[in-house]
């Protein structure tokens, strides 16, 4: 169905308010301040200047974002009161214009394509219920596409229909006068996430990292010239809902304990960035907070078993890079916002080329982390249930042997991990074993194996189970 909504006024009527709201007009903010908080939650903090009249008045707020939570709208001014708040939030479109104009008469404006003549005819709107249907008249005609292009023209736009999202707030001013008003509140669809670009030079055994917030506004408003400020934590009463995925298991191998050198908002930190920015609508930018050049790193390779098993075949061990965020020792210096770390490794003819990703939660200074970059393609692992024997009626022996393989032409190290020590009411323990393991935890266990190149090793423990 071709049809089209055509706005049209009488010169003899008085504009209505959303027509003076019209977005040709500009931005109707004044000066912008935005918290954003990790958990797609935001503050916004908006002073205009707004000339009261004396005693009680209607002030309309155009500009504020289409998820405003209005029961947190704050709003103060000197010598003025709250009566009540509004919020408009059904916005003006051609739908929206017809569903508001049933009841109410309405001109159509056809085109003959043939000759180019146009025919008006007055209609009441009757239903716009999958269809609008109408009253020409003596007879009932529903709007249909049949080849003759079809204009409705509307008389007036209905009061409660906007242009942008607006709060409508009744005040009583005690004098006349322009002044500063600050509007507050709180909105959903403002995030923010840090992202890492990390370049790892695995013969130096260094890497050089990059971070940059990651700005996204789904709110429907765009914000401009805003003093922003990043908030790396979530309060109570908003779920985190970071667009990564949730950080693998282990990434903080060791929780760090020195102080990052930033602002902090209780137990959170603070990210301002360092120049007012728009945040325009269903926009994505990114700002550098993070630059750090030859970091120490170590890449090793883990596999970690879950129970006392037979596997059938030999599976790849995972590529892991470990490095420091403190600043003692040449780490990264900084506490980390939650985000997703890549890695990118130089190539023989020196071009950085994409080795593999992982999340990492919000990580304090001075923390070890040990990312998971993929499978590795020559360090294998395949585990044997050599015997398992029973003892007694409460004691059980599993004799295990582990064959570690690297097709790799240099040496690398294994941390090979055994879990299912600590099951329900079972007590296991590591009897014998060919080298020395260091316990991990109460359930599990780890051997670090020096693989040769293009060589292999075998590690055997006897584990001994009590229920």
């Amino acid at each position: 169905m071709r049809v089209s909504a055509m706005l049209c006024v009488p010169l003899a009527l008085a504009p209505c308010p959303a027509i003076a709201q019209d977005p040709a007009q500009g931005n109707a903010q004044g000066e912008l301040a935005v918290t954003i908080y990790n958990g797609g939650q935001s503050l916004v903090q908006d002073i205009r200047q707004i000339q009261f009249p004396a005693g009680r008045t209607r002030q309309e707020f155009p500009d504020v974002s289409a998820q405003i939570r209005p029961q947190t709208v704050s709003f103060a001014a000197s010598g003025t009161s709250i009566v009540e708040q509004n919020f408009d939030y059904d916005l003006l479109s051609p739908n929206a214009l017809m569903q508001k104009a049933v009841g109410e008469m309405v001109t159509l404006l056809r085109t003959n394509v043939a000759t180019g003549a146009e025919t008006r005819e007055r209609a009441k709107v009757l239903a716009v219920n999958g269809g609008v249907v109408l009253q020409i008249g003596p007879r009932i005609e529903i709007l249909r596409d049949d080849g003759m292009p079809v204009r409705v023209i509307f008389d007036k736009i209905p009061p409660n229909l906007r242009a942008k999202p607006t709060l409508s707030i009744t005040v009583d001013s005690k004098s006349a006068g322009t002044r500063p008003a600050t509007l507050s509140y709180l909105t959903n669809g403002l995030g923010w996430a840090a992202d890492y670009v990390s370049l790892y030079d695995e013969k130096a055994g260094t890497i050089d990292v990059q971070g940059w917030v990651t700005l996204s506004n789904s709110t429907g408003t765009t914000f401009a010239n805003a003093k922003t400020l990043l908030v790396a934590g979530t309060p109570s009463g908003q779920a985190a809902s970071y667009r990564h995925r949730p950080p693998q298991q282990g990434n903080i191998r060791r929780a760090g304990t020195e102080t990052a050198p930033r602002e902090q908002l209780g137990d959170y930190y603070l990210y301002p960035l360092a120049e007012r920015t728009t945040i325009a609508n269903a926009q994505t930018k990114q700002v550098s907070f993070l630059d750090v050049s030859g970091v120490p790193a170590q890449k090793i390779y883990e596999f970690t078993l879950g129970g006392f098993n037979t596997m059938t075949e030999p599976a790849s061990a995972a590529s892991v890079i470990k490095f420091n965020t403190g600043a003692k020792g040449g780490g990264l210096g900084d506490a980390l916002p939650a985000g997703t770390v890549r890695f990118y490794q130089r190539d023989l003819r020196g071009d950085p080329q994409f080795i593999g990703e992982n999340s990492i939660g919000h990580t304090p200074m001075g923390s070890e982390l040990g990312l998971a970059t993929g499978d590795a393609f020559d360090v294998k692992v395949q585990a044997t249930v050599v015997k398992r024997e029973r003892v007694s009626d409460h004691v059980w022996r599993t004799f295990m042997s582990y064959r570690l393989t690297n097709a790799r032409a240099n040496p690398v190290t294994l941390d090979l991990v055994q879990r299912g020590l600590d099951w329900y009411w079972d007590d296991t323990r590591i009897i014998t074993e060919s080298q020395k393991s260091q316990r991990v935890d109460s359930d599990g266990t780890r051997w670090r194996v020096e693989l040769p190149a293009n060589g292999e090793a075998t590690v055997t423990a006897t584990f001994e189970t009590r229920s």
